[in-house]
């Protein structure tokens, strides 16, 4: 078997190695600073450019100072070989000992340097992905199932003009809103004139229909699309950006396309002037089902 290489006295393996902690300390500390940066710009303005710089600089940095990290000072430079048979040191390997071990000390000493320096980059990367978490949607507070909607407001069209009930037509549909609030996204509604007899009422709604005219929210269940086509000779809605159908005279239930759950229906009344008002907010909150959302009452 062929003699091994065996280290000089005075060069330990590993001492070649001094001050190459730099590299990875820079790239941790750089991951720090953009993460922290990503925060900023994401809580200020959200430009999507620099986010996305910063996101690469803020991984990137984390990336490169481990992988580094874990080839400069991680693995042996080269394997350790011994013949058998040997069953005491020689004295130059006896100072190849002392050598390894003084070094050792100053590998945990940067090797703790680096662990830090990890530590708050993995931190601060942490820390600025919760920010994102807000891109997610609101969460479903009262704010979220409830509309302007409210008992005693008028109905009022796209003009802002009161309703009355005795011009409201039969077959004919029209898209209102509460008085003061024209424009709100889930307050819209569709009024509609109902053949006598023909609407199966939800039971605890008999009263929400007065002179035959019923209110929907015009807002799709199934993502959020106006439902604005009206066949009056089958009494259907119809959604036009996923074909989801909804037949009016049973109280709005889905009976074609991916729509889940019935369009709200708004529980309707007449003032002493004949104006249309609102008895109330909608059965249940508007557009999309979501998991908290309470069921049709």
């Amino acid at each position: 078997m062929a003699e091994p290489q065996r280290r000089a006295p005075g060069h330990p393996a590993g001492s070649s190695k001094r001050g190459g902690e730099g590299l990875p300390a820079v790239a941790f500390v750089i991951a720090t600073i953009a993460a922290i940066g990503f925060a900023a710009v994401y809580v200020q303005t959200g430009n999507t450019q620099v986010l996305g710089v910063l996101l690469f600089l803020m991984m990137g940095g984390v990336g490169v100072g481990l992988i580094v990290w874990a080839q400069r000072f991680m693995t042996p430079p080269e394997p350790e070989i011994e013949p058998r048979g040997q069953l005491e040191s020689t004295e130059e390997d006896i100072e190849a000992f002392k050598a390894d071990f003084n070094v050792g000390e100053y590998e945990l000493e940067r090797r703790g340097m680096l662990t830090k320096l990890l530590g708050i980059s993995a931190g601060a990367v942490g820390i600025a992905a919760i920010f994102p978490l807000k891109s997610l949607g609101p969460s479903a507070k009262e704010s979220f199932k409830e509309t302007p909607w409210a008992s005693g407001k008028r109905v009022v069209d796209e003009q802002g003009r009161p309703i009355l009930a005795n011009k409201v037509n039969t077959d004919g549909v029209l898209t209102v809103f509460p008085e003061g609030d024209v424009g709100d996204e889930f307050a819209q509604t569709l009024l509609i004139g109902l053949r006598p007899g023909q609407l199966v009422p939800v039971p605890g709604r008999e009263t929400w229909t007065p002179n035959n005219i019923a209110a929907f929210s015009k807002v799709c269940t199934h993502v959020g699309c106006p439902v604005g086509l009206f066949e009056a000779s089958t009494g259907q809605l119809l959604c036009p950006c996923h074909q989801s159908t909804f037949d009016v005279y049973q109280a709005c239930q889905p009976v074609f396309g991916p729509a889940a759950t019935p369009l709200p229906q708004l529980p309707l009344g007449i003032d002493q002037n004949g104006f249309l008002v609102a008895l109330g907010d909608f059965s249940s909150p508007p557009g999309p089902a979501y998991w908290d959302q309470r069921k049709p009452s």
